[in-house]
C-alpha cells in the first residue's frame, strides 16, 4: 500500500544552492523573454499599423486635392499674381517670421506636411504608451501563466535532494499543458517512491534475516576456540574466519543503519551535537591510542531536532573515518557548534592529500579513496550523507592542502535552546 503524500508547500526543502545547479545571472528567465517576445509582436505590427495609417492619411489627401484646390482657389484674393521667389533666398535675420505660403497650391502642401507630421508625432507616442503597457502586461500573463511551472522547478530540485520523494505537486488550475506536466510528473514521483521503498525494505529485511545465521558461525567458532579443542594447525584459518565474520556483523549493522537513515518516518527528538560528538570521543579513545591518533575536541552547544540514535551515528561514523584514514602521530578535530539557523559538527584529520574530484565519491556506498583501499566498510560516509539529508541537512568534504579531508555536517538548529 502506497503511502500518503504531501502537496508542495508542507515543508520547505533543503538549501536549493547544493540541490541543482543555479541558472546564469546573466540569462533572461522564460517569462522575460516571453514579455520580450510579446512586445517586439507589438512593437512590429504596431509600427506597421503607423506606417499604413500614414501612408493612407497621406493617400487620401492626395486624392481630395483636386476638390479641396478649388475650395482654395476661390476663397483667395482674385487675380492675385503669384509672387516668384528669388532664385537664392536670402538668409533669414534672426527672430523673423517665417514666410507664409503664397499660393493655394503651397498652402495645400503646407497644410498636408502639418498634418502629416501631427499625425506621426502622435502615432509615435501613442504607439510609445502602448509599447509599455504590452511589455507589463506580457510580463505579468508570462509570470502568472508560469507559476505553476515554477512550482514543478521548485519540487524538483527538493526531490533532486532525495529528501523528499513522498511529495506531490497536486497541481490545481485548468487542464492545460502545464497541468499535464505535473500530473505526469507526480506519476514519476509515484513510481519512484514505490521503488525506493521497496529497495530500502529489502536492504533491511535482508541485514536483518543475515544476523541469525552469522551469529550461529561466530558462536560455532569461539566455543571451540575457547575450549582449545582446535588443532594447531587449524587455529589460524578458523580466527581468519571469526574476523571475516566480525566484518560482516558490521557490513550488515552499517546497511541497516544505511536503510533506517534513508527512511523518512522518524520521530524527532532534542539532541545536542555536542552531545553525540563527545560520546565519539570516548568510544574511540582506544582505537585512537592504538593508531597513535590525537583527538582533540572543541564542543560548544549544538542543539538540533531528530533521532539521537542517527544523529549520534554521525559524529560516530566521521570521528571513525577521521582516526582510521590518518597517520600514525596525526591529529583528529572535531567541532561543533550554531551558526545562524544552522547547528553543525565538524571532524577535520590529517593524512594523505585527496585529489578534490575524488571527494564526490566518497560518500557512494562502498567507495574508498585510492589511499585508503582495505580500510572499513566504505559505508561511513554513505550513512552521514543518508541521515543528513533526511533531517533535511547538508553534509560537505573539502580536501586539506596539506593532507586530510575536513567534513562538515549541518542541520537545521532546533529552538528553545540546548537540549537534554
Amino acid at each position: 500500500m502506497s503511502r500518503p503524500y504531501r502537496r508542495t508547500g508542507d515543508r520547505p526543502g533543503p538549501d536549493p544552492r547544493h540541490v541543482s545547479r543555479r541558472p546564469s545571472p546573466y540569462r533572461l528567465p522564460l517569462r522575460g523573454r516571453l514579455a520580450l517576445a510579446t512586445t517586439a509582436v507589438f512593437v512590429v505590427l504596431g509600427a506597421g499599423l503607423l506606417v499604413l495609417n500614414w501612408l493612407s492619411s497621406r493617400q487620401l489627401i492626395e486624392e481630395n486635392r483636386a476638390v479641396l484646390l478649388p475650395a482654395a482657389v476661390l476663397t483667395d484674393a482674385p487675380a492675385a499674381e503669384p509672387l516668384t521667389p528669388p532664385a537664392s533666398p536670402a538668409p533669414r535675420p534672426p527672430g523673423a517670421v517665417e514666410a507664409l505660403p503664397t499660393t493655394p497650391s503651397e498652402a495645400f502642401e503646407d497644410f498636408q506636411d502639418r498634418v502629416l507630421n501631427d499625425l506621426l508625432v502622435r502615432s509615435l507616442i501613442l504607439l510609445a504608451v502602448f509599447t509599455a503597457l504590452a511589455a507589463l502586461l506580457a510580463w505579468w500573463a508570462g509570470r502568472r501563466s508560469l507559476h505553476r511551472l515554477s512550482q514543478v522547478t521548485a519540487a524538483a530540485r527538493r526531490i533532486g535532494s532525495g529528501s523528499a520523494l513522498d511529495e506531490r505537486l497536486g497541481l490545481s488550475g485548468p487542464h492545460d499543458e502545464v497541468r499535464e506536466l505535473g500530473d505526469t510528473f507526480d506519476a514519476m514521483l509515484d513510481r519512484l517512491d514505490r521503488s525506493f521503498t521497496a529497495q530500502r525494505h529489502f536492504t533491511a529485511h535482508a541485514s536483518h534475516e543475515l544476523r541469525t545465521p552469522l551469529t550461529v558461525q561466530r558462536t560455532a567458532l569461539e566455543i571451540p576456540l575457547a575450549q582449545g579443542r582446535v588443532p594447531a594447525d587449524l587455529e589460524p584459518a578458523l580466527r581468519r574466519a571469526l574476523d571475516a565474520n566480525a566484518r560482516t556483523e558490521r557490513l550488515i549493522d552499517a546497511l541497516l543503519t544505511l536503510a533506517r537513515g534513508e527512511s523518512e518516518h522518524l520521530t524527532p527528538h532534542p539532541v545536542d551535537l555536542a552531545d553525540a560528538a563527545g560520546s565519539a570521543a570516548e568510544d574511540l579513545a582506544g582505537e585512537a591510542r592504538a593508531s597513535d591518533v590525537r583527538v582533540t575536541t572543541d564542543l560548544a552547544p549544538a542543539p538540533v531536532a531528530g533521532d539521537p540514535s542517527l544523529l549520534r551515528q554521525i559524529a560516530l561514523n566521521l570521528l571513525a573515518n577521521a582516526v582510521r584514514h590518518n597517520r600514525a602521530g596525526g591529529t583528529a578535530t572535531v567541532t561543533t557548534g550554531v551558526r545562524g539557523t544552522r547547528a553543525f559538527v565538524e571532524v577535520a584529520n590529517t593524512g594523505p592529500v585527496l585529489d578534490p574530484e575524488e571527494v564526490p565519491a566518497l560518500f557512494e556506498p562502498f567507495r574508498r579513496g585510492a589511499a585508503h583501499r582495505g580500510k572499513g566498510l566504505g559505508l561511513g560516509l554513505a550513512v552521514v550523507r543518508a541521515i543528513t539529508v533526511t533531517h533535511h541537512g547538508e553534509v560537505t568534504a573539502t580536501p586539506r592542502p596539506d593532507g586530510g579531508l575536513t567534513v562538515r555536517v549541518e542541520l537545521p538548529r532546533a529552538s528553545g535552546g540546548r537540549p537534554a
